[in-house]
């Protein structure tokens, strides 16, 4: 379980990579007006949704640490909250990219079709592979550290991949003539962002289904912890889900004799059978220490 140190650190580097990829954003919109491309447009779409997503995890985890009475708890719900949000904005902007694709196609079949500044797509996408690939770069350094930070780095990669098929896709225009393939990838773009946004719901759907139960509260379990016999004090104490079973870590001091005369671990199992009992704690980390260790 990550500290509140490396959570920080682990959310600069997250700040850094949104400030990247809002940028390209940016340039992306502005691009696909004045190149008259559909597939930029929705590669716009779908990076709007990963910024936003990844703004509301920010914003989740901020609250999560200041307001929450439970950080574990708080964090869970605040992050699936915000992924269920922009699991519906996944969706509108497809079905969005979808339709319009759907428009293009028949005013293409009827030789109306736009025309498709092929160059300056190309250019988009590969100015793109710079940003997103400095983006990717940035997280990279940091994925160990933060499984948020992991998710958002292959987040990250994909759009790599996606601005080379961006411009395979100019190039193809260019040296073809034939605008339905910016048409086609557009469409193949909001498919998967389509697709995703499904898993996303779902996905945030059974996690705010399962952590409806609220999880027992840090300080009745220190109370509880504190009046085992030969317990002198607990501290930081953590509580979180994992799948159904509930997990306690908790360092535990026992007094000093506990441990001279080698009945510490009686000690723990007494700690794990009362969680286990008062709690319906599944799983318990402890970690136990004499009174008057500094450690």
């Amino acid at each position: 379980m990550t500290d509140i140190t490396t959570h920080q650190a682990s959310r600069r580097r997250l700040l850094i990579a949104l400030a990247i990829t809002c940028s390209f954003m940016v340039i992306q919109v502005i691009g696909a007006y004045f190149a008259n491309s559909l597939a930029v447009l929705a590669d716009a779409g779908h990076l709007f949704v990963h910024n936003s997503s990844l703004f509301i995890a920010l914003i989740a985890s901020s609250l999560a640490i200041h307001l929450a009475k439970n950080y574990n708890d708080g964090y869970q719900k605040a992050e699936l909250t915000g992924g269920l949000i922009n699991g519906c904005l996944y969706l509108a902007i497809s079905l969005v990219i979808l339709y319009e694709g759907g428009e293009r196609f028949l005013h293409h079949h009827e030789g109306q079709g736009p025309e498709v500044n092929s160059y300056l797509m190309s250019v988009i996408a590969a100015t793109g592979f710079l940003f997103h690939g400095a983006a990717a770069w940035v997280l990279y350094k940091g994925r160990k550290a933060s499984i948020n930070v992991y998710a958002v780095f292959l987040h990250s990669f994909f759009d790599l991949i996606s601005t080379v098929s961006t411009f395979i896709a100019g190039v193809l225009i260019y040296l073809t003539g034939w605008s339905v393939i910016d048409i086609l990838s557009s469409m193949l773009i909001a498919l998967f962002v389509l697709f995703t946004g499904i898993k996303v719901i779902i996905s945030c759907v059974k996690g705010l289904r399962l952590n409806k139960a609220k999880l027992p509260d840090v300080a009745d379990i220190e109370q509880a912890i504190g009046q085992v016999e030969h317990v002198e004090n607990v501290h930081n104490v953590t509580v979180s889900r994992r799948d159904k079973d509930l997990v306690v870590g908790a360092h535990v001091v026992l007094k000093q004799h506990c441990t001279k005369e080698k009945h510490d671990e009686a000690c723990r199992l007494k700690v794990e059978q009362l969680l286990a009992q008062q709690f319906k704690i599944a799983i318990s980390v402890l970690q136990i220490e004499s009174n008057g260790c500094k450690h």
